[in-house]
């Protein structure tokens, strides 16, 4: 079938509109109508060649939709469902998986940073060219194929626009709060960068109890939409940032800092913002060939604790669902995250947007 998707043919150029062809889902695979996919710095990464991957792409990573169409051995999804897609499938076998942490799968990571689908081969093609997949999802485009484990039923009264972003920055930031770190009631909370990942911890930090949630971001315009979803403080990154959370958390630092830029330089000045005993939760993907330099000595004096986070240790099939009961159950609102919806010819725009700090999300609809 012919599909209308965005592609990046090569590293610090625009994305470009373009016409495809997509071939009819194998087996274990899905075709589905995207209705909405969320604009991530993830994506952005690929451009900027941050993120290394084969090209030309099909970028898009963070979408919700119909299924269409199933291929042969398909169960549980049908013509007809919503679902959620999640871009780290597991295979439910390997160590990691057996272990309770799917987001680590070692089966599929090799064929999907290779562009591929599970068999490492692409559905993407446009006169004989091959295009490939980013997370073997590609959704920025009206339609795509997808591996079946990357299909998440989710209610049919969540809103897509919402459900989209549940596929990547709400789990990411609900699940580094709740999975990886286990905030509990009275914590305070430092989070580093407040797009759709660092609000999410925003939400996450208050249904956690935390007493305290300091939101920290190199735009001041953001502090409303921060305060309005949970936090208790705003402050501009700047020279004097550290003094005032050391203010603010009776001089100690915070019970635990969340990293959501990927910038070494602001990780080093989380690891100063956790207090003795506290935690550093590196939840923003750095450069591949970055590096980081976190002081031992204060590490080991202290007794702090530097984590990763990965789609905040998510168990997509336990967690989608969760996050969108809360959400419509009115125990967290979600709908605050969707600052704006783009159409597809309109998506560099649409990062211009969030790269100047004008949304907290933005949404591509179709």
């Amino acid at each position: 079938m012919k599909i209308k998707a965005a592609v990046l043919h090569e590293t610090d150029t625009p994305f470009r509109i373009e016409t495809l062809d997509l071939e009819s889902p194998r087996a274990g695979e899905v075709l589905m109508r995207v209705a909405a996919t969320g604009v991530c710095h993830s994506d952005w990464h690929l451009r900027t060649g941050a993120t290394q991957h084969p090209l030309p792409v099909v970028a898009g990573h963070e979408g919700a939709g119909v299924v269409e169409e199933v291929g042969d051995g398909v169960e549980g999804v049908k013509p007809g469902d919503h679902v959620v897609l999640n871009w780290a499938p597991a295979c439910g076998v390997c160590f990691y998986c057996l272990n309770q942490r799917p987001s680590l799968c070692s089966t599929y990571v090799e064929p999907i940073w290779a562009g591929g689908m599970m068999d490492g081969t692409t559905r993407l093609s446009r006169e004989g060219r091959t295009y490939y997949h980013y997370s073997a999802l590609a959704c920025f485009a009206d339609h795509a194929v997808v591996p079946k484990e990357s299909c998440v039923l989710v209610p049919e009264a969540l809103p897509l626009p919402v459900a989209a972003l549940v596929g990547c920055a709400v789990t990411t930031g609900l699940g580094a709060v709740l999975n990886t770190a286990r905030v509990r009631p009275g914590n305070t909370v430092v989070v580093w960068g407040v797009g759709g990942v660092g609000l999410s911890i925003v939400i996450g930090a208050e249904l956690a109890g935390a007493s305290r949630i300091i939101a920290v971001d190199r735009i001041p315009e953001k502090s409303n939409t921060a305060r309005e979803l949970g936090a208790t403080d705003f402050l501009v990154a700047g020279p004097g940032v550290l003094d005032e959370i050391r203010a603010l958390t009776e001089g100690r630092g915070a019970d635990h800092v969340f990293d959501t830029t990927g910038i070494p330089e602001v990780q080093e000045q989380c690891l100063h913002a956790a207090r003795p005993g506290g935690t550093v939760i590196l939840a923003g993907l750095a450069p591949m060939d970055s590096t980081t330099r976190l002081s031992g000595a204060l590490i080991t004096r202290q007794e702090k604790t530097v984590m990763g986070t990965y789609y905040g240790t998510a168990n997509p099939r336990r967690d989608f669902p969760f996050y969108a009961n809360l959400h419509l159950a009115g125990k967290i609102d979600l709908g605050q995250l969707v600052t704006r919806t783009f159409r597809l010819e309109d998506i560099n725009e649409a990062f211009e947007a969030m790269l100047a700090g004008k949304v907290a999300r933005g949404v591509i609809e179709f």
